[in-house]
Protein backbone atom coordinates (compact mmCIF):
# COMPACT_ATOMS: atom_id res chain seq x y z
CA UNK A 1 0.00 0.00 0.00
CA UNK A 2 1.47 3.53 -0.80
CA UNK A 3 0.36 6.22 1.88
CA UNK A 4 -1.03 9.50 -0.02
CA UNK A 5 -0.28 12.31 1.85
CA UNK A 6 -1.95 15.97 0.50
CA UNK A 7 -1.77 19.49 1.97
CA UNK A 8 -4.74 21.36 2.38
CA UNK A 9 -5.63 23.80 -0.30
CA UNK A 10 -3.67 27.38 0.17
CA UNK A 11 -7.61 28.84 0.12
CA UNK A 12 -9.27 26.31 1.97
CA UNK A 13 -11.50 27.59 4.86
CA UNK A 14 -10.41 27.07 8.25
CA UNK A 15 -11.99 23.95 9.18
CA UNK A 16 -11.41 22.07 5.83
CA UNK A 17 -7.46 23.28 6.27
CA UNK A 18 -7.42 21.97 10.02
CA UNK A 19 -8.90 18.77 9.28
CA UNK A 20 -6.59 18.44 6.43
CA UNK A 21 -3.68 19.02 7.99
CA UNK A 22 -4.40 16.89 10.99
CA UNK A 23 -4.73 13.85 7.67
CA UNK A 24 -1.84 15.07 6.46
CA UNK A 25 0.30 14.47 9.72
CA UNK A 26 -1.57 10.75 10.33
CA UNK A 27 -0.40 9.87 6.90
CA UNK A 28 3.21 11.10 7.66
CA UNK A 29 3.03 9.20 10.49
CA UNK A 30 1.97 6.05 8.39
CA UNK A 31 4.33 6.57 5.81
CA UNK A 32 7.02 6.31 8.19
CA UNK A 33 6.27 3.07 9.08
CA UNK A 34 5.53 1.96 5.43
CA UNK A 35 7.55 -1.19 4.09
CA UNK A 36 8.93 -2.15 7.36
CA UNK A 37 8.73 -5.56 9.16
CA UNK A 38 7.61 -6.29 12.51
CA UNK A 39 10.95 -6.41 13.89
CA UNK A 40 11.90 -3.11 12.40
CA UNK A 41 8.71 -1.14 13.50
CA UNK A 42 9.52 -2.68 16.98
CA UNK A 43 12.85 -1.26 17.28
CA UNK A 44 14.05 0.89 19.72
CA UNK A 45 15.35 3.94 18.71
CA UNK A 46 18.77 4.31 20.38
CA UNK A 47 19.07 3.15 24.30
CA UNK A 48 18.50 3.90 26.77
CA UNK A 49 15.02 5.05 24.94
CA UNK A 50 12.37 2.47 24.07
CA UNK A 51 10.39 4.37 21.56
CA UNK A 52 10.28 2.61 18.54
CA UNK A 53 7.73 3.13 15.30
CA UNK A 54 5.11 1.41 16.27
CA UNK A 55 5.21 2.56 20.11
CA UNK A 56 4.37 5.89 18.42
CA UNK A 57 1.53 4.85 16.24
CA UNK A 58 0.26 3.04 19.38
CA UNK A 59 0.65 6.16 21.16
CA UNK A 60 -1.15 8.14 18.81
CA UNK A 61 -3.98 6.11 19.44
CA UNK A 62 -4.25 6.64 22.60
CA UNK A 63 -4.02 10.41 22.38
CA UNK A 64 -6.67 10.01 19.35
CA UNK A 65 -8.85 8.37 21.89
CA UNK A 66 -8.14 10.70 25.01
CA UNK A 67 -9.19 14.08 22.62
CA UNK A 68 -11.88 12.83 20.52
CA UNK A 69 -13.44 10.28 22.87
CA UNK A 70 -12.57 11.39 26.57
CA UNK A 71 -12.42 14.71 26.11
CA UNK A 72 -14.61 15.77 23.42
CA UNK A 73 -17.65 13.94 23.88
CA UNK A 74 -16.78 12.87 27.69
CA UNK A 75 -16.91 8.85 26.55
CA UNK A 76 -16.06 6.49 29.33
CA UNK A 77 -13.37 4.88 27.05
CA UNK A 78 -10.81 2.72 29.15
CA UNK A 79 -6.71 2.81 28.05
CA UNK A 80 -5.91 0.22 24.85
CA UNK A 81 -1.93 -0.25 25.86
CA UNK A 82 -1.40 1.92 28.90
CA UNK A 83 -2.28 0.98 32.71
CA UNK A 84 -1.67 2.30 35.72
CA UNK A 85 1.21 -0.21 36.92
CA UNK A 86 2.64 0.75 33.24
CA UNK A 87 1.77 4.71 32.28
CA UNK A 88 3.77 4.44 29.11
CA UNK A 89 2.54 1.11 28.26
CA UNK A 90 1.86 2.20 24.70
CA UNK A 91 5.35 3.05 23.58
CA UNK A 92 6.75 -0.89 25.64
CA UNK A 93 6.41 -3.30 22.69
CA UNK A 94 7.29 -6.39 22.27
CA UNK A 95 7.52 -9.46 20.38
CA UNK A 96 3.99 -10.23 21.08
CA UNK A 97 3.19 -6.62 19.34
CA UNK A 98 2.10 -6.57 15.60
CA UNK A 99 1.92 -4.10 13.06
CA UNK A 100 -1.30 -5.28 12.07
CA UNK A 101 -2.91 -4.80 15.49
CA UNK A 102 -1.51 -1.52 16.19
CA UNK A 103 -2.24 0.00 12.64
CA UNK A 104 -5.72 -1.09 12.77
CA UNK A 105 -6.33 0.48 16.48
CA UNK A 106 -4.96 3.15 15.83
CA UNK A 107 -6.85 3.68 12.17
CA UNK A 108 -10.16 2.89 13.91
CA UNK A 109 -9.76 5.69 16.76
CA UNK A 110 -8.62 7.94 13.95
CA UNK A 111 -12.43 6.80 12.31
CA UNK A 112 -14.10 7.43 15.67
CA UNK A 113 -12.42 10.62 16.28
CA UNK A 114 -13.63 11.93 12.71
CA UNK A 115 -16.83 11.50 13.35
CA UNK A 116 -17.29 12.45 16.47
CA UNK A 117 -15.64 16.00 15.71
CA UNK A 118 -18.59 16.07 12.70
CA UNK A 119 -20.88 16.56 15.25
CA UNK A 120 -18.90 20.20 16.31
CA UNK A 121 -18.33 23.50 14.74
CA UNK A 122 -15.19 24.93 15.68
CA UNK A 123 -16.17 26.94 18.07
CA UNK A 124 -18.07 23.91 20.07
CA UNK A 125 -16.89 23.17 23.71
CA UNK A 126 -15.97 19.88 24.45
CA UNK A 127 -19.27 17.69 26.33
CA UNK A 128 -15.76 16.11 28.90
CA UNK A 129 -12.84 18.45 30.32
CA UNK A 130 -9.33 17.35 30.64
CA UNK A 131 -7.81 14.95 33.54
CA UNK A 132 -4.99 17.57 33.98
CA UNK A 133 -6.82 20.41 34.40
CA UNK A 134 -10.85 20.21 33.92
CA UNK A 135 -10.67 22.51 31.84
CA UNK A 136 -12.96 22.27 28.43
CA UNK A 137 -11.94 22.68 25.07
CA UNK A 138 -12.98 23.90 21.35
CA UNK A 139 -12.93 22.10 18.55
CA UNK A 140 -9.96 24.38 17.23
CA UNK A 141 -7.96 24.07 19.94
CA UNK A 142 -8.14 20.11 19.92
CA UNK A 143 -7.39 20.12 16.04
CA UNK A 144 -4.54 22.40 16.62
CA UNK A 145 -2.98 20.76 18.96
CA UNK A 146 -3.79 17.21 17.50
CA UNK A 147 -1.79 18.96 14.29
CA UNK A 148 1.31 19.82 17.08
CA UNK A 149 1.29 16.11 18.49
CA UNK A 150 1.46 14.38 15.63
CA UNK A 151 4.08 17.12 13.57
CA UNK A 152 6.11 16.35 16.99
CA UNK A 153 6.27 12.75 16.64
CA UNK A 154 6.12 12.90 13.43
CA UNK A 155 10.30 14.51 13.62
CA UNK A 156 10.55 11.36 16.30
CA UNK A 157 9.45 8.87 13.75
CA UNK A 158 12.06 10.33 10.85
CA UNK A 159 14.89 10.07 13.21
CA UNK A 160 14.14 6.58 14.01
CA UNK A 161 13.23 5.46 10.37
CA UNK A 162 16.61 6.93 9.53
CA UNK A 163 18.27 4.86 12.02
CA UNK A 164 16.64 1.77 10.53
CA UNK A 165 17.15 1.74 7.20
CA UNK A 166 18.71 5.20 5.77
CA UNK A 167 15.26 6.32 4.89
CA UNK A 168 14.63 10.37 5.21
CA UNK A 169 11.69 13.16 3.81
CA UNK A 170 9.84 15.76 4.97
Amino acid sequence: MTIERREPANTADERTMLEGWLDYHRETLAWKCEGLTDAQLRSASVEPSTLSLMGLVRHMAEVERGWFRKVLMDEDAGPIYYSDEDPDGDFHVNEEDSWEEAHATWRAEIDIARRNAAGFDLDDLSKGRSRRSGEQFNLRWLYTHMIEEYARHNGHADLIRERIDGGTGD
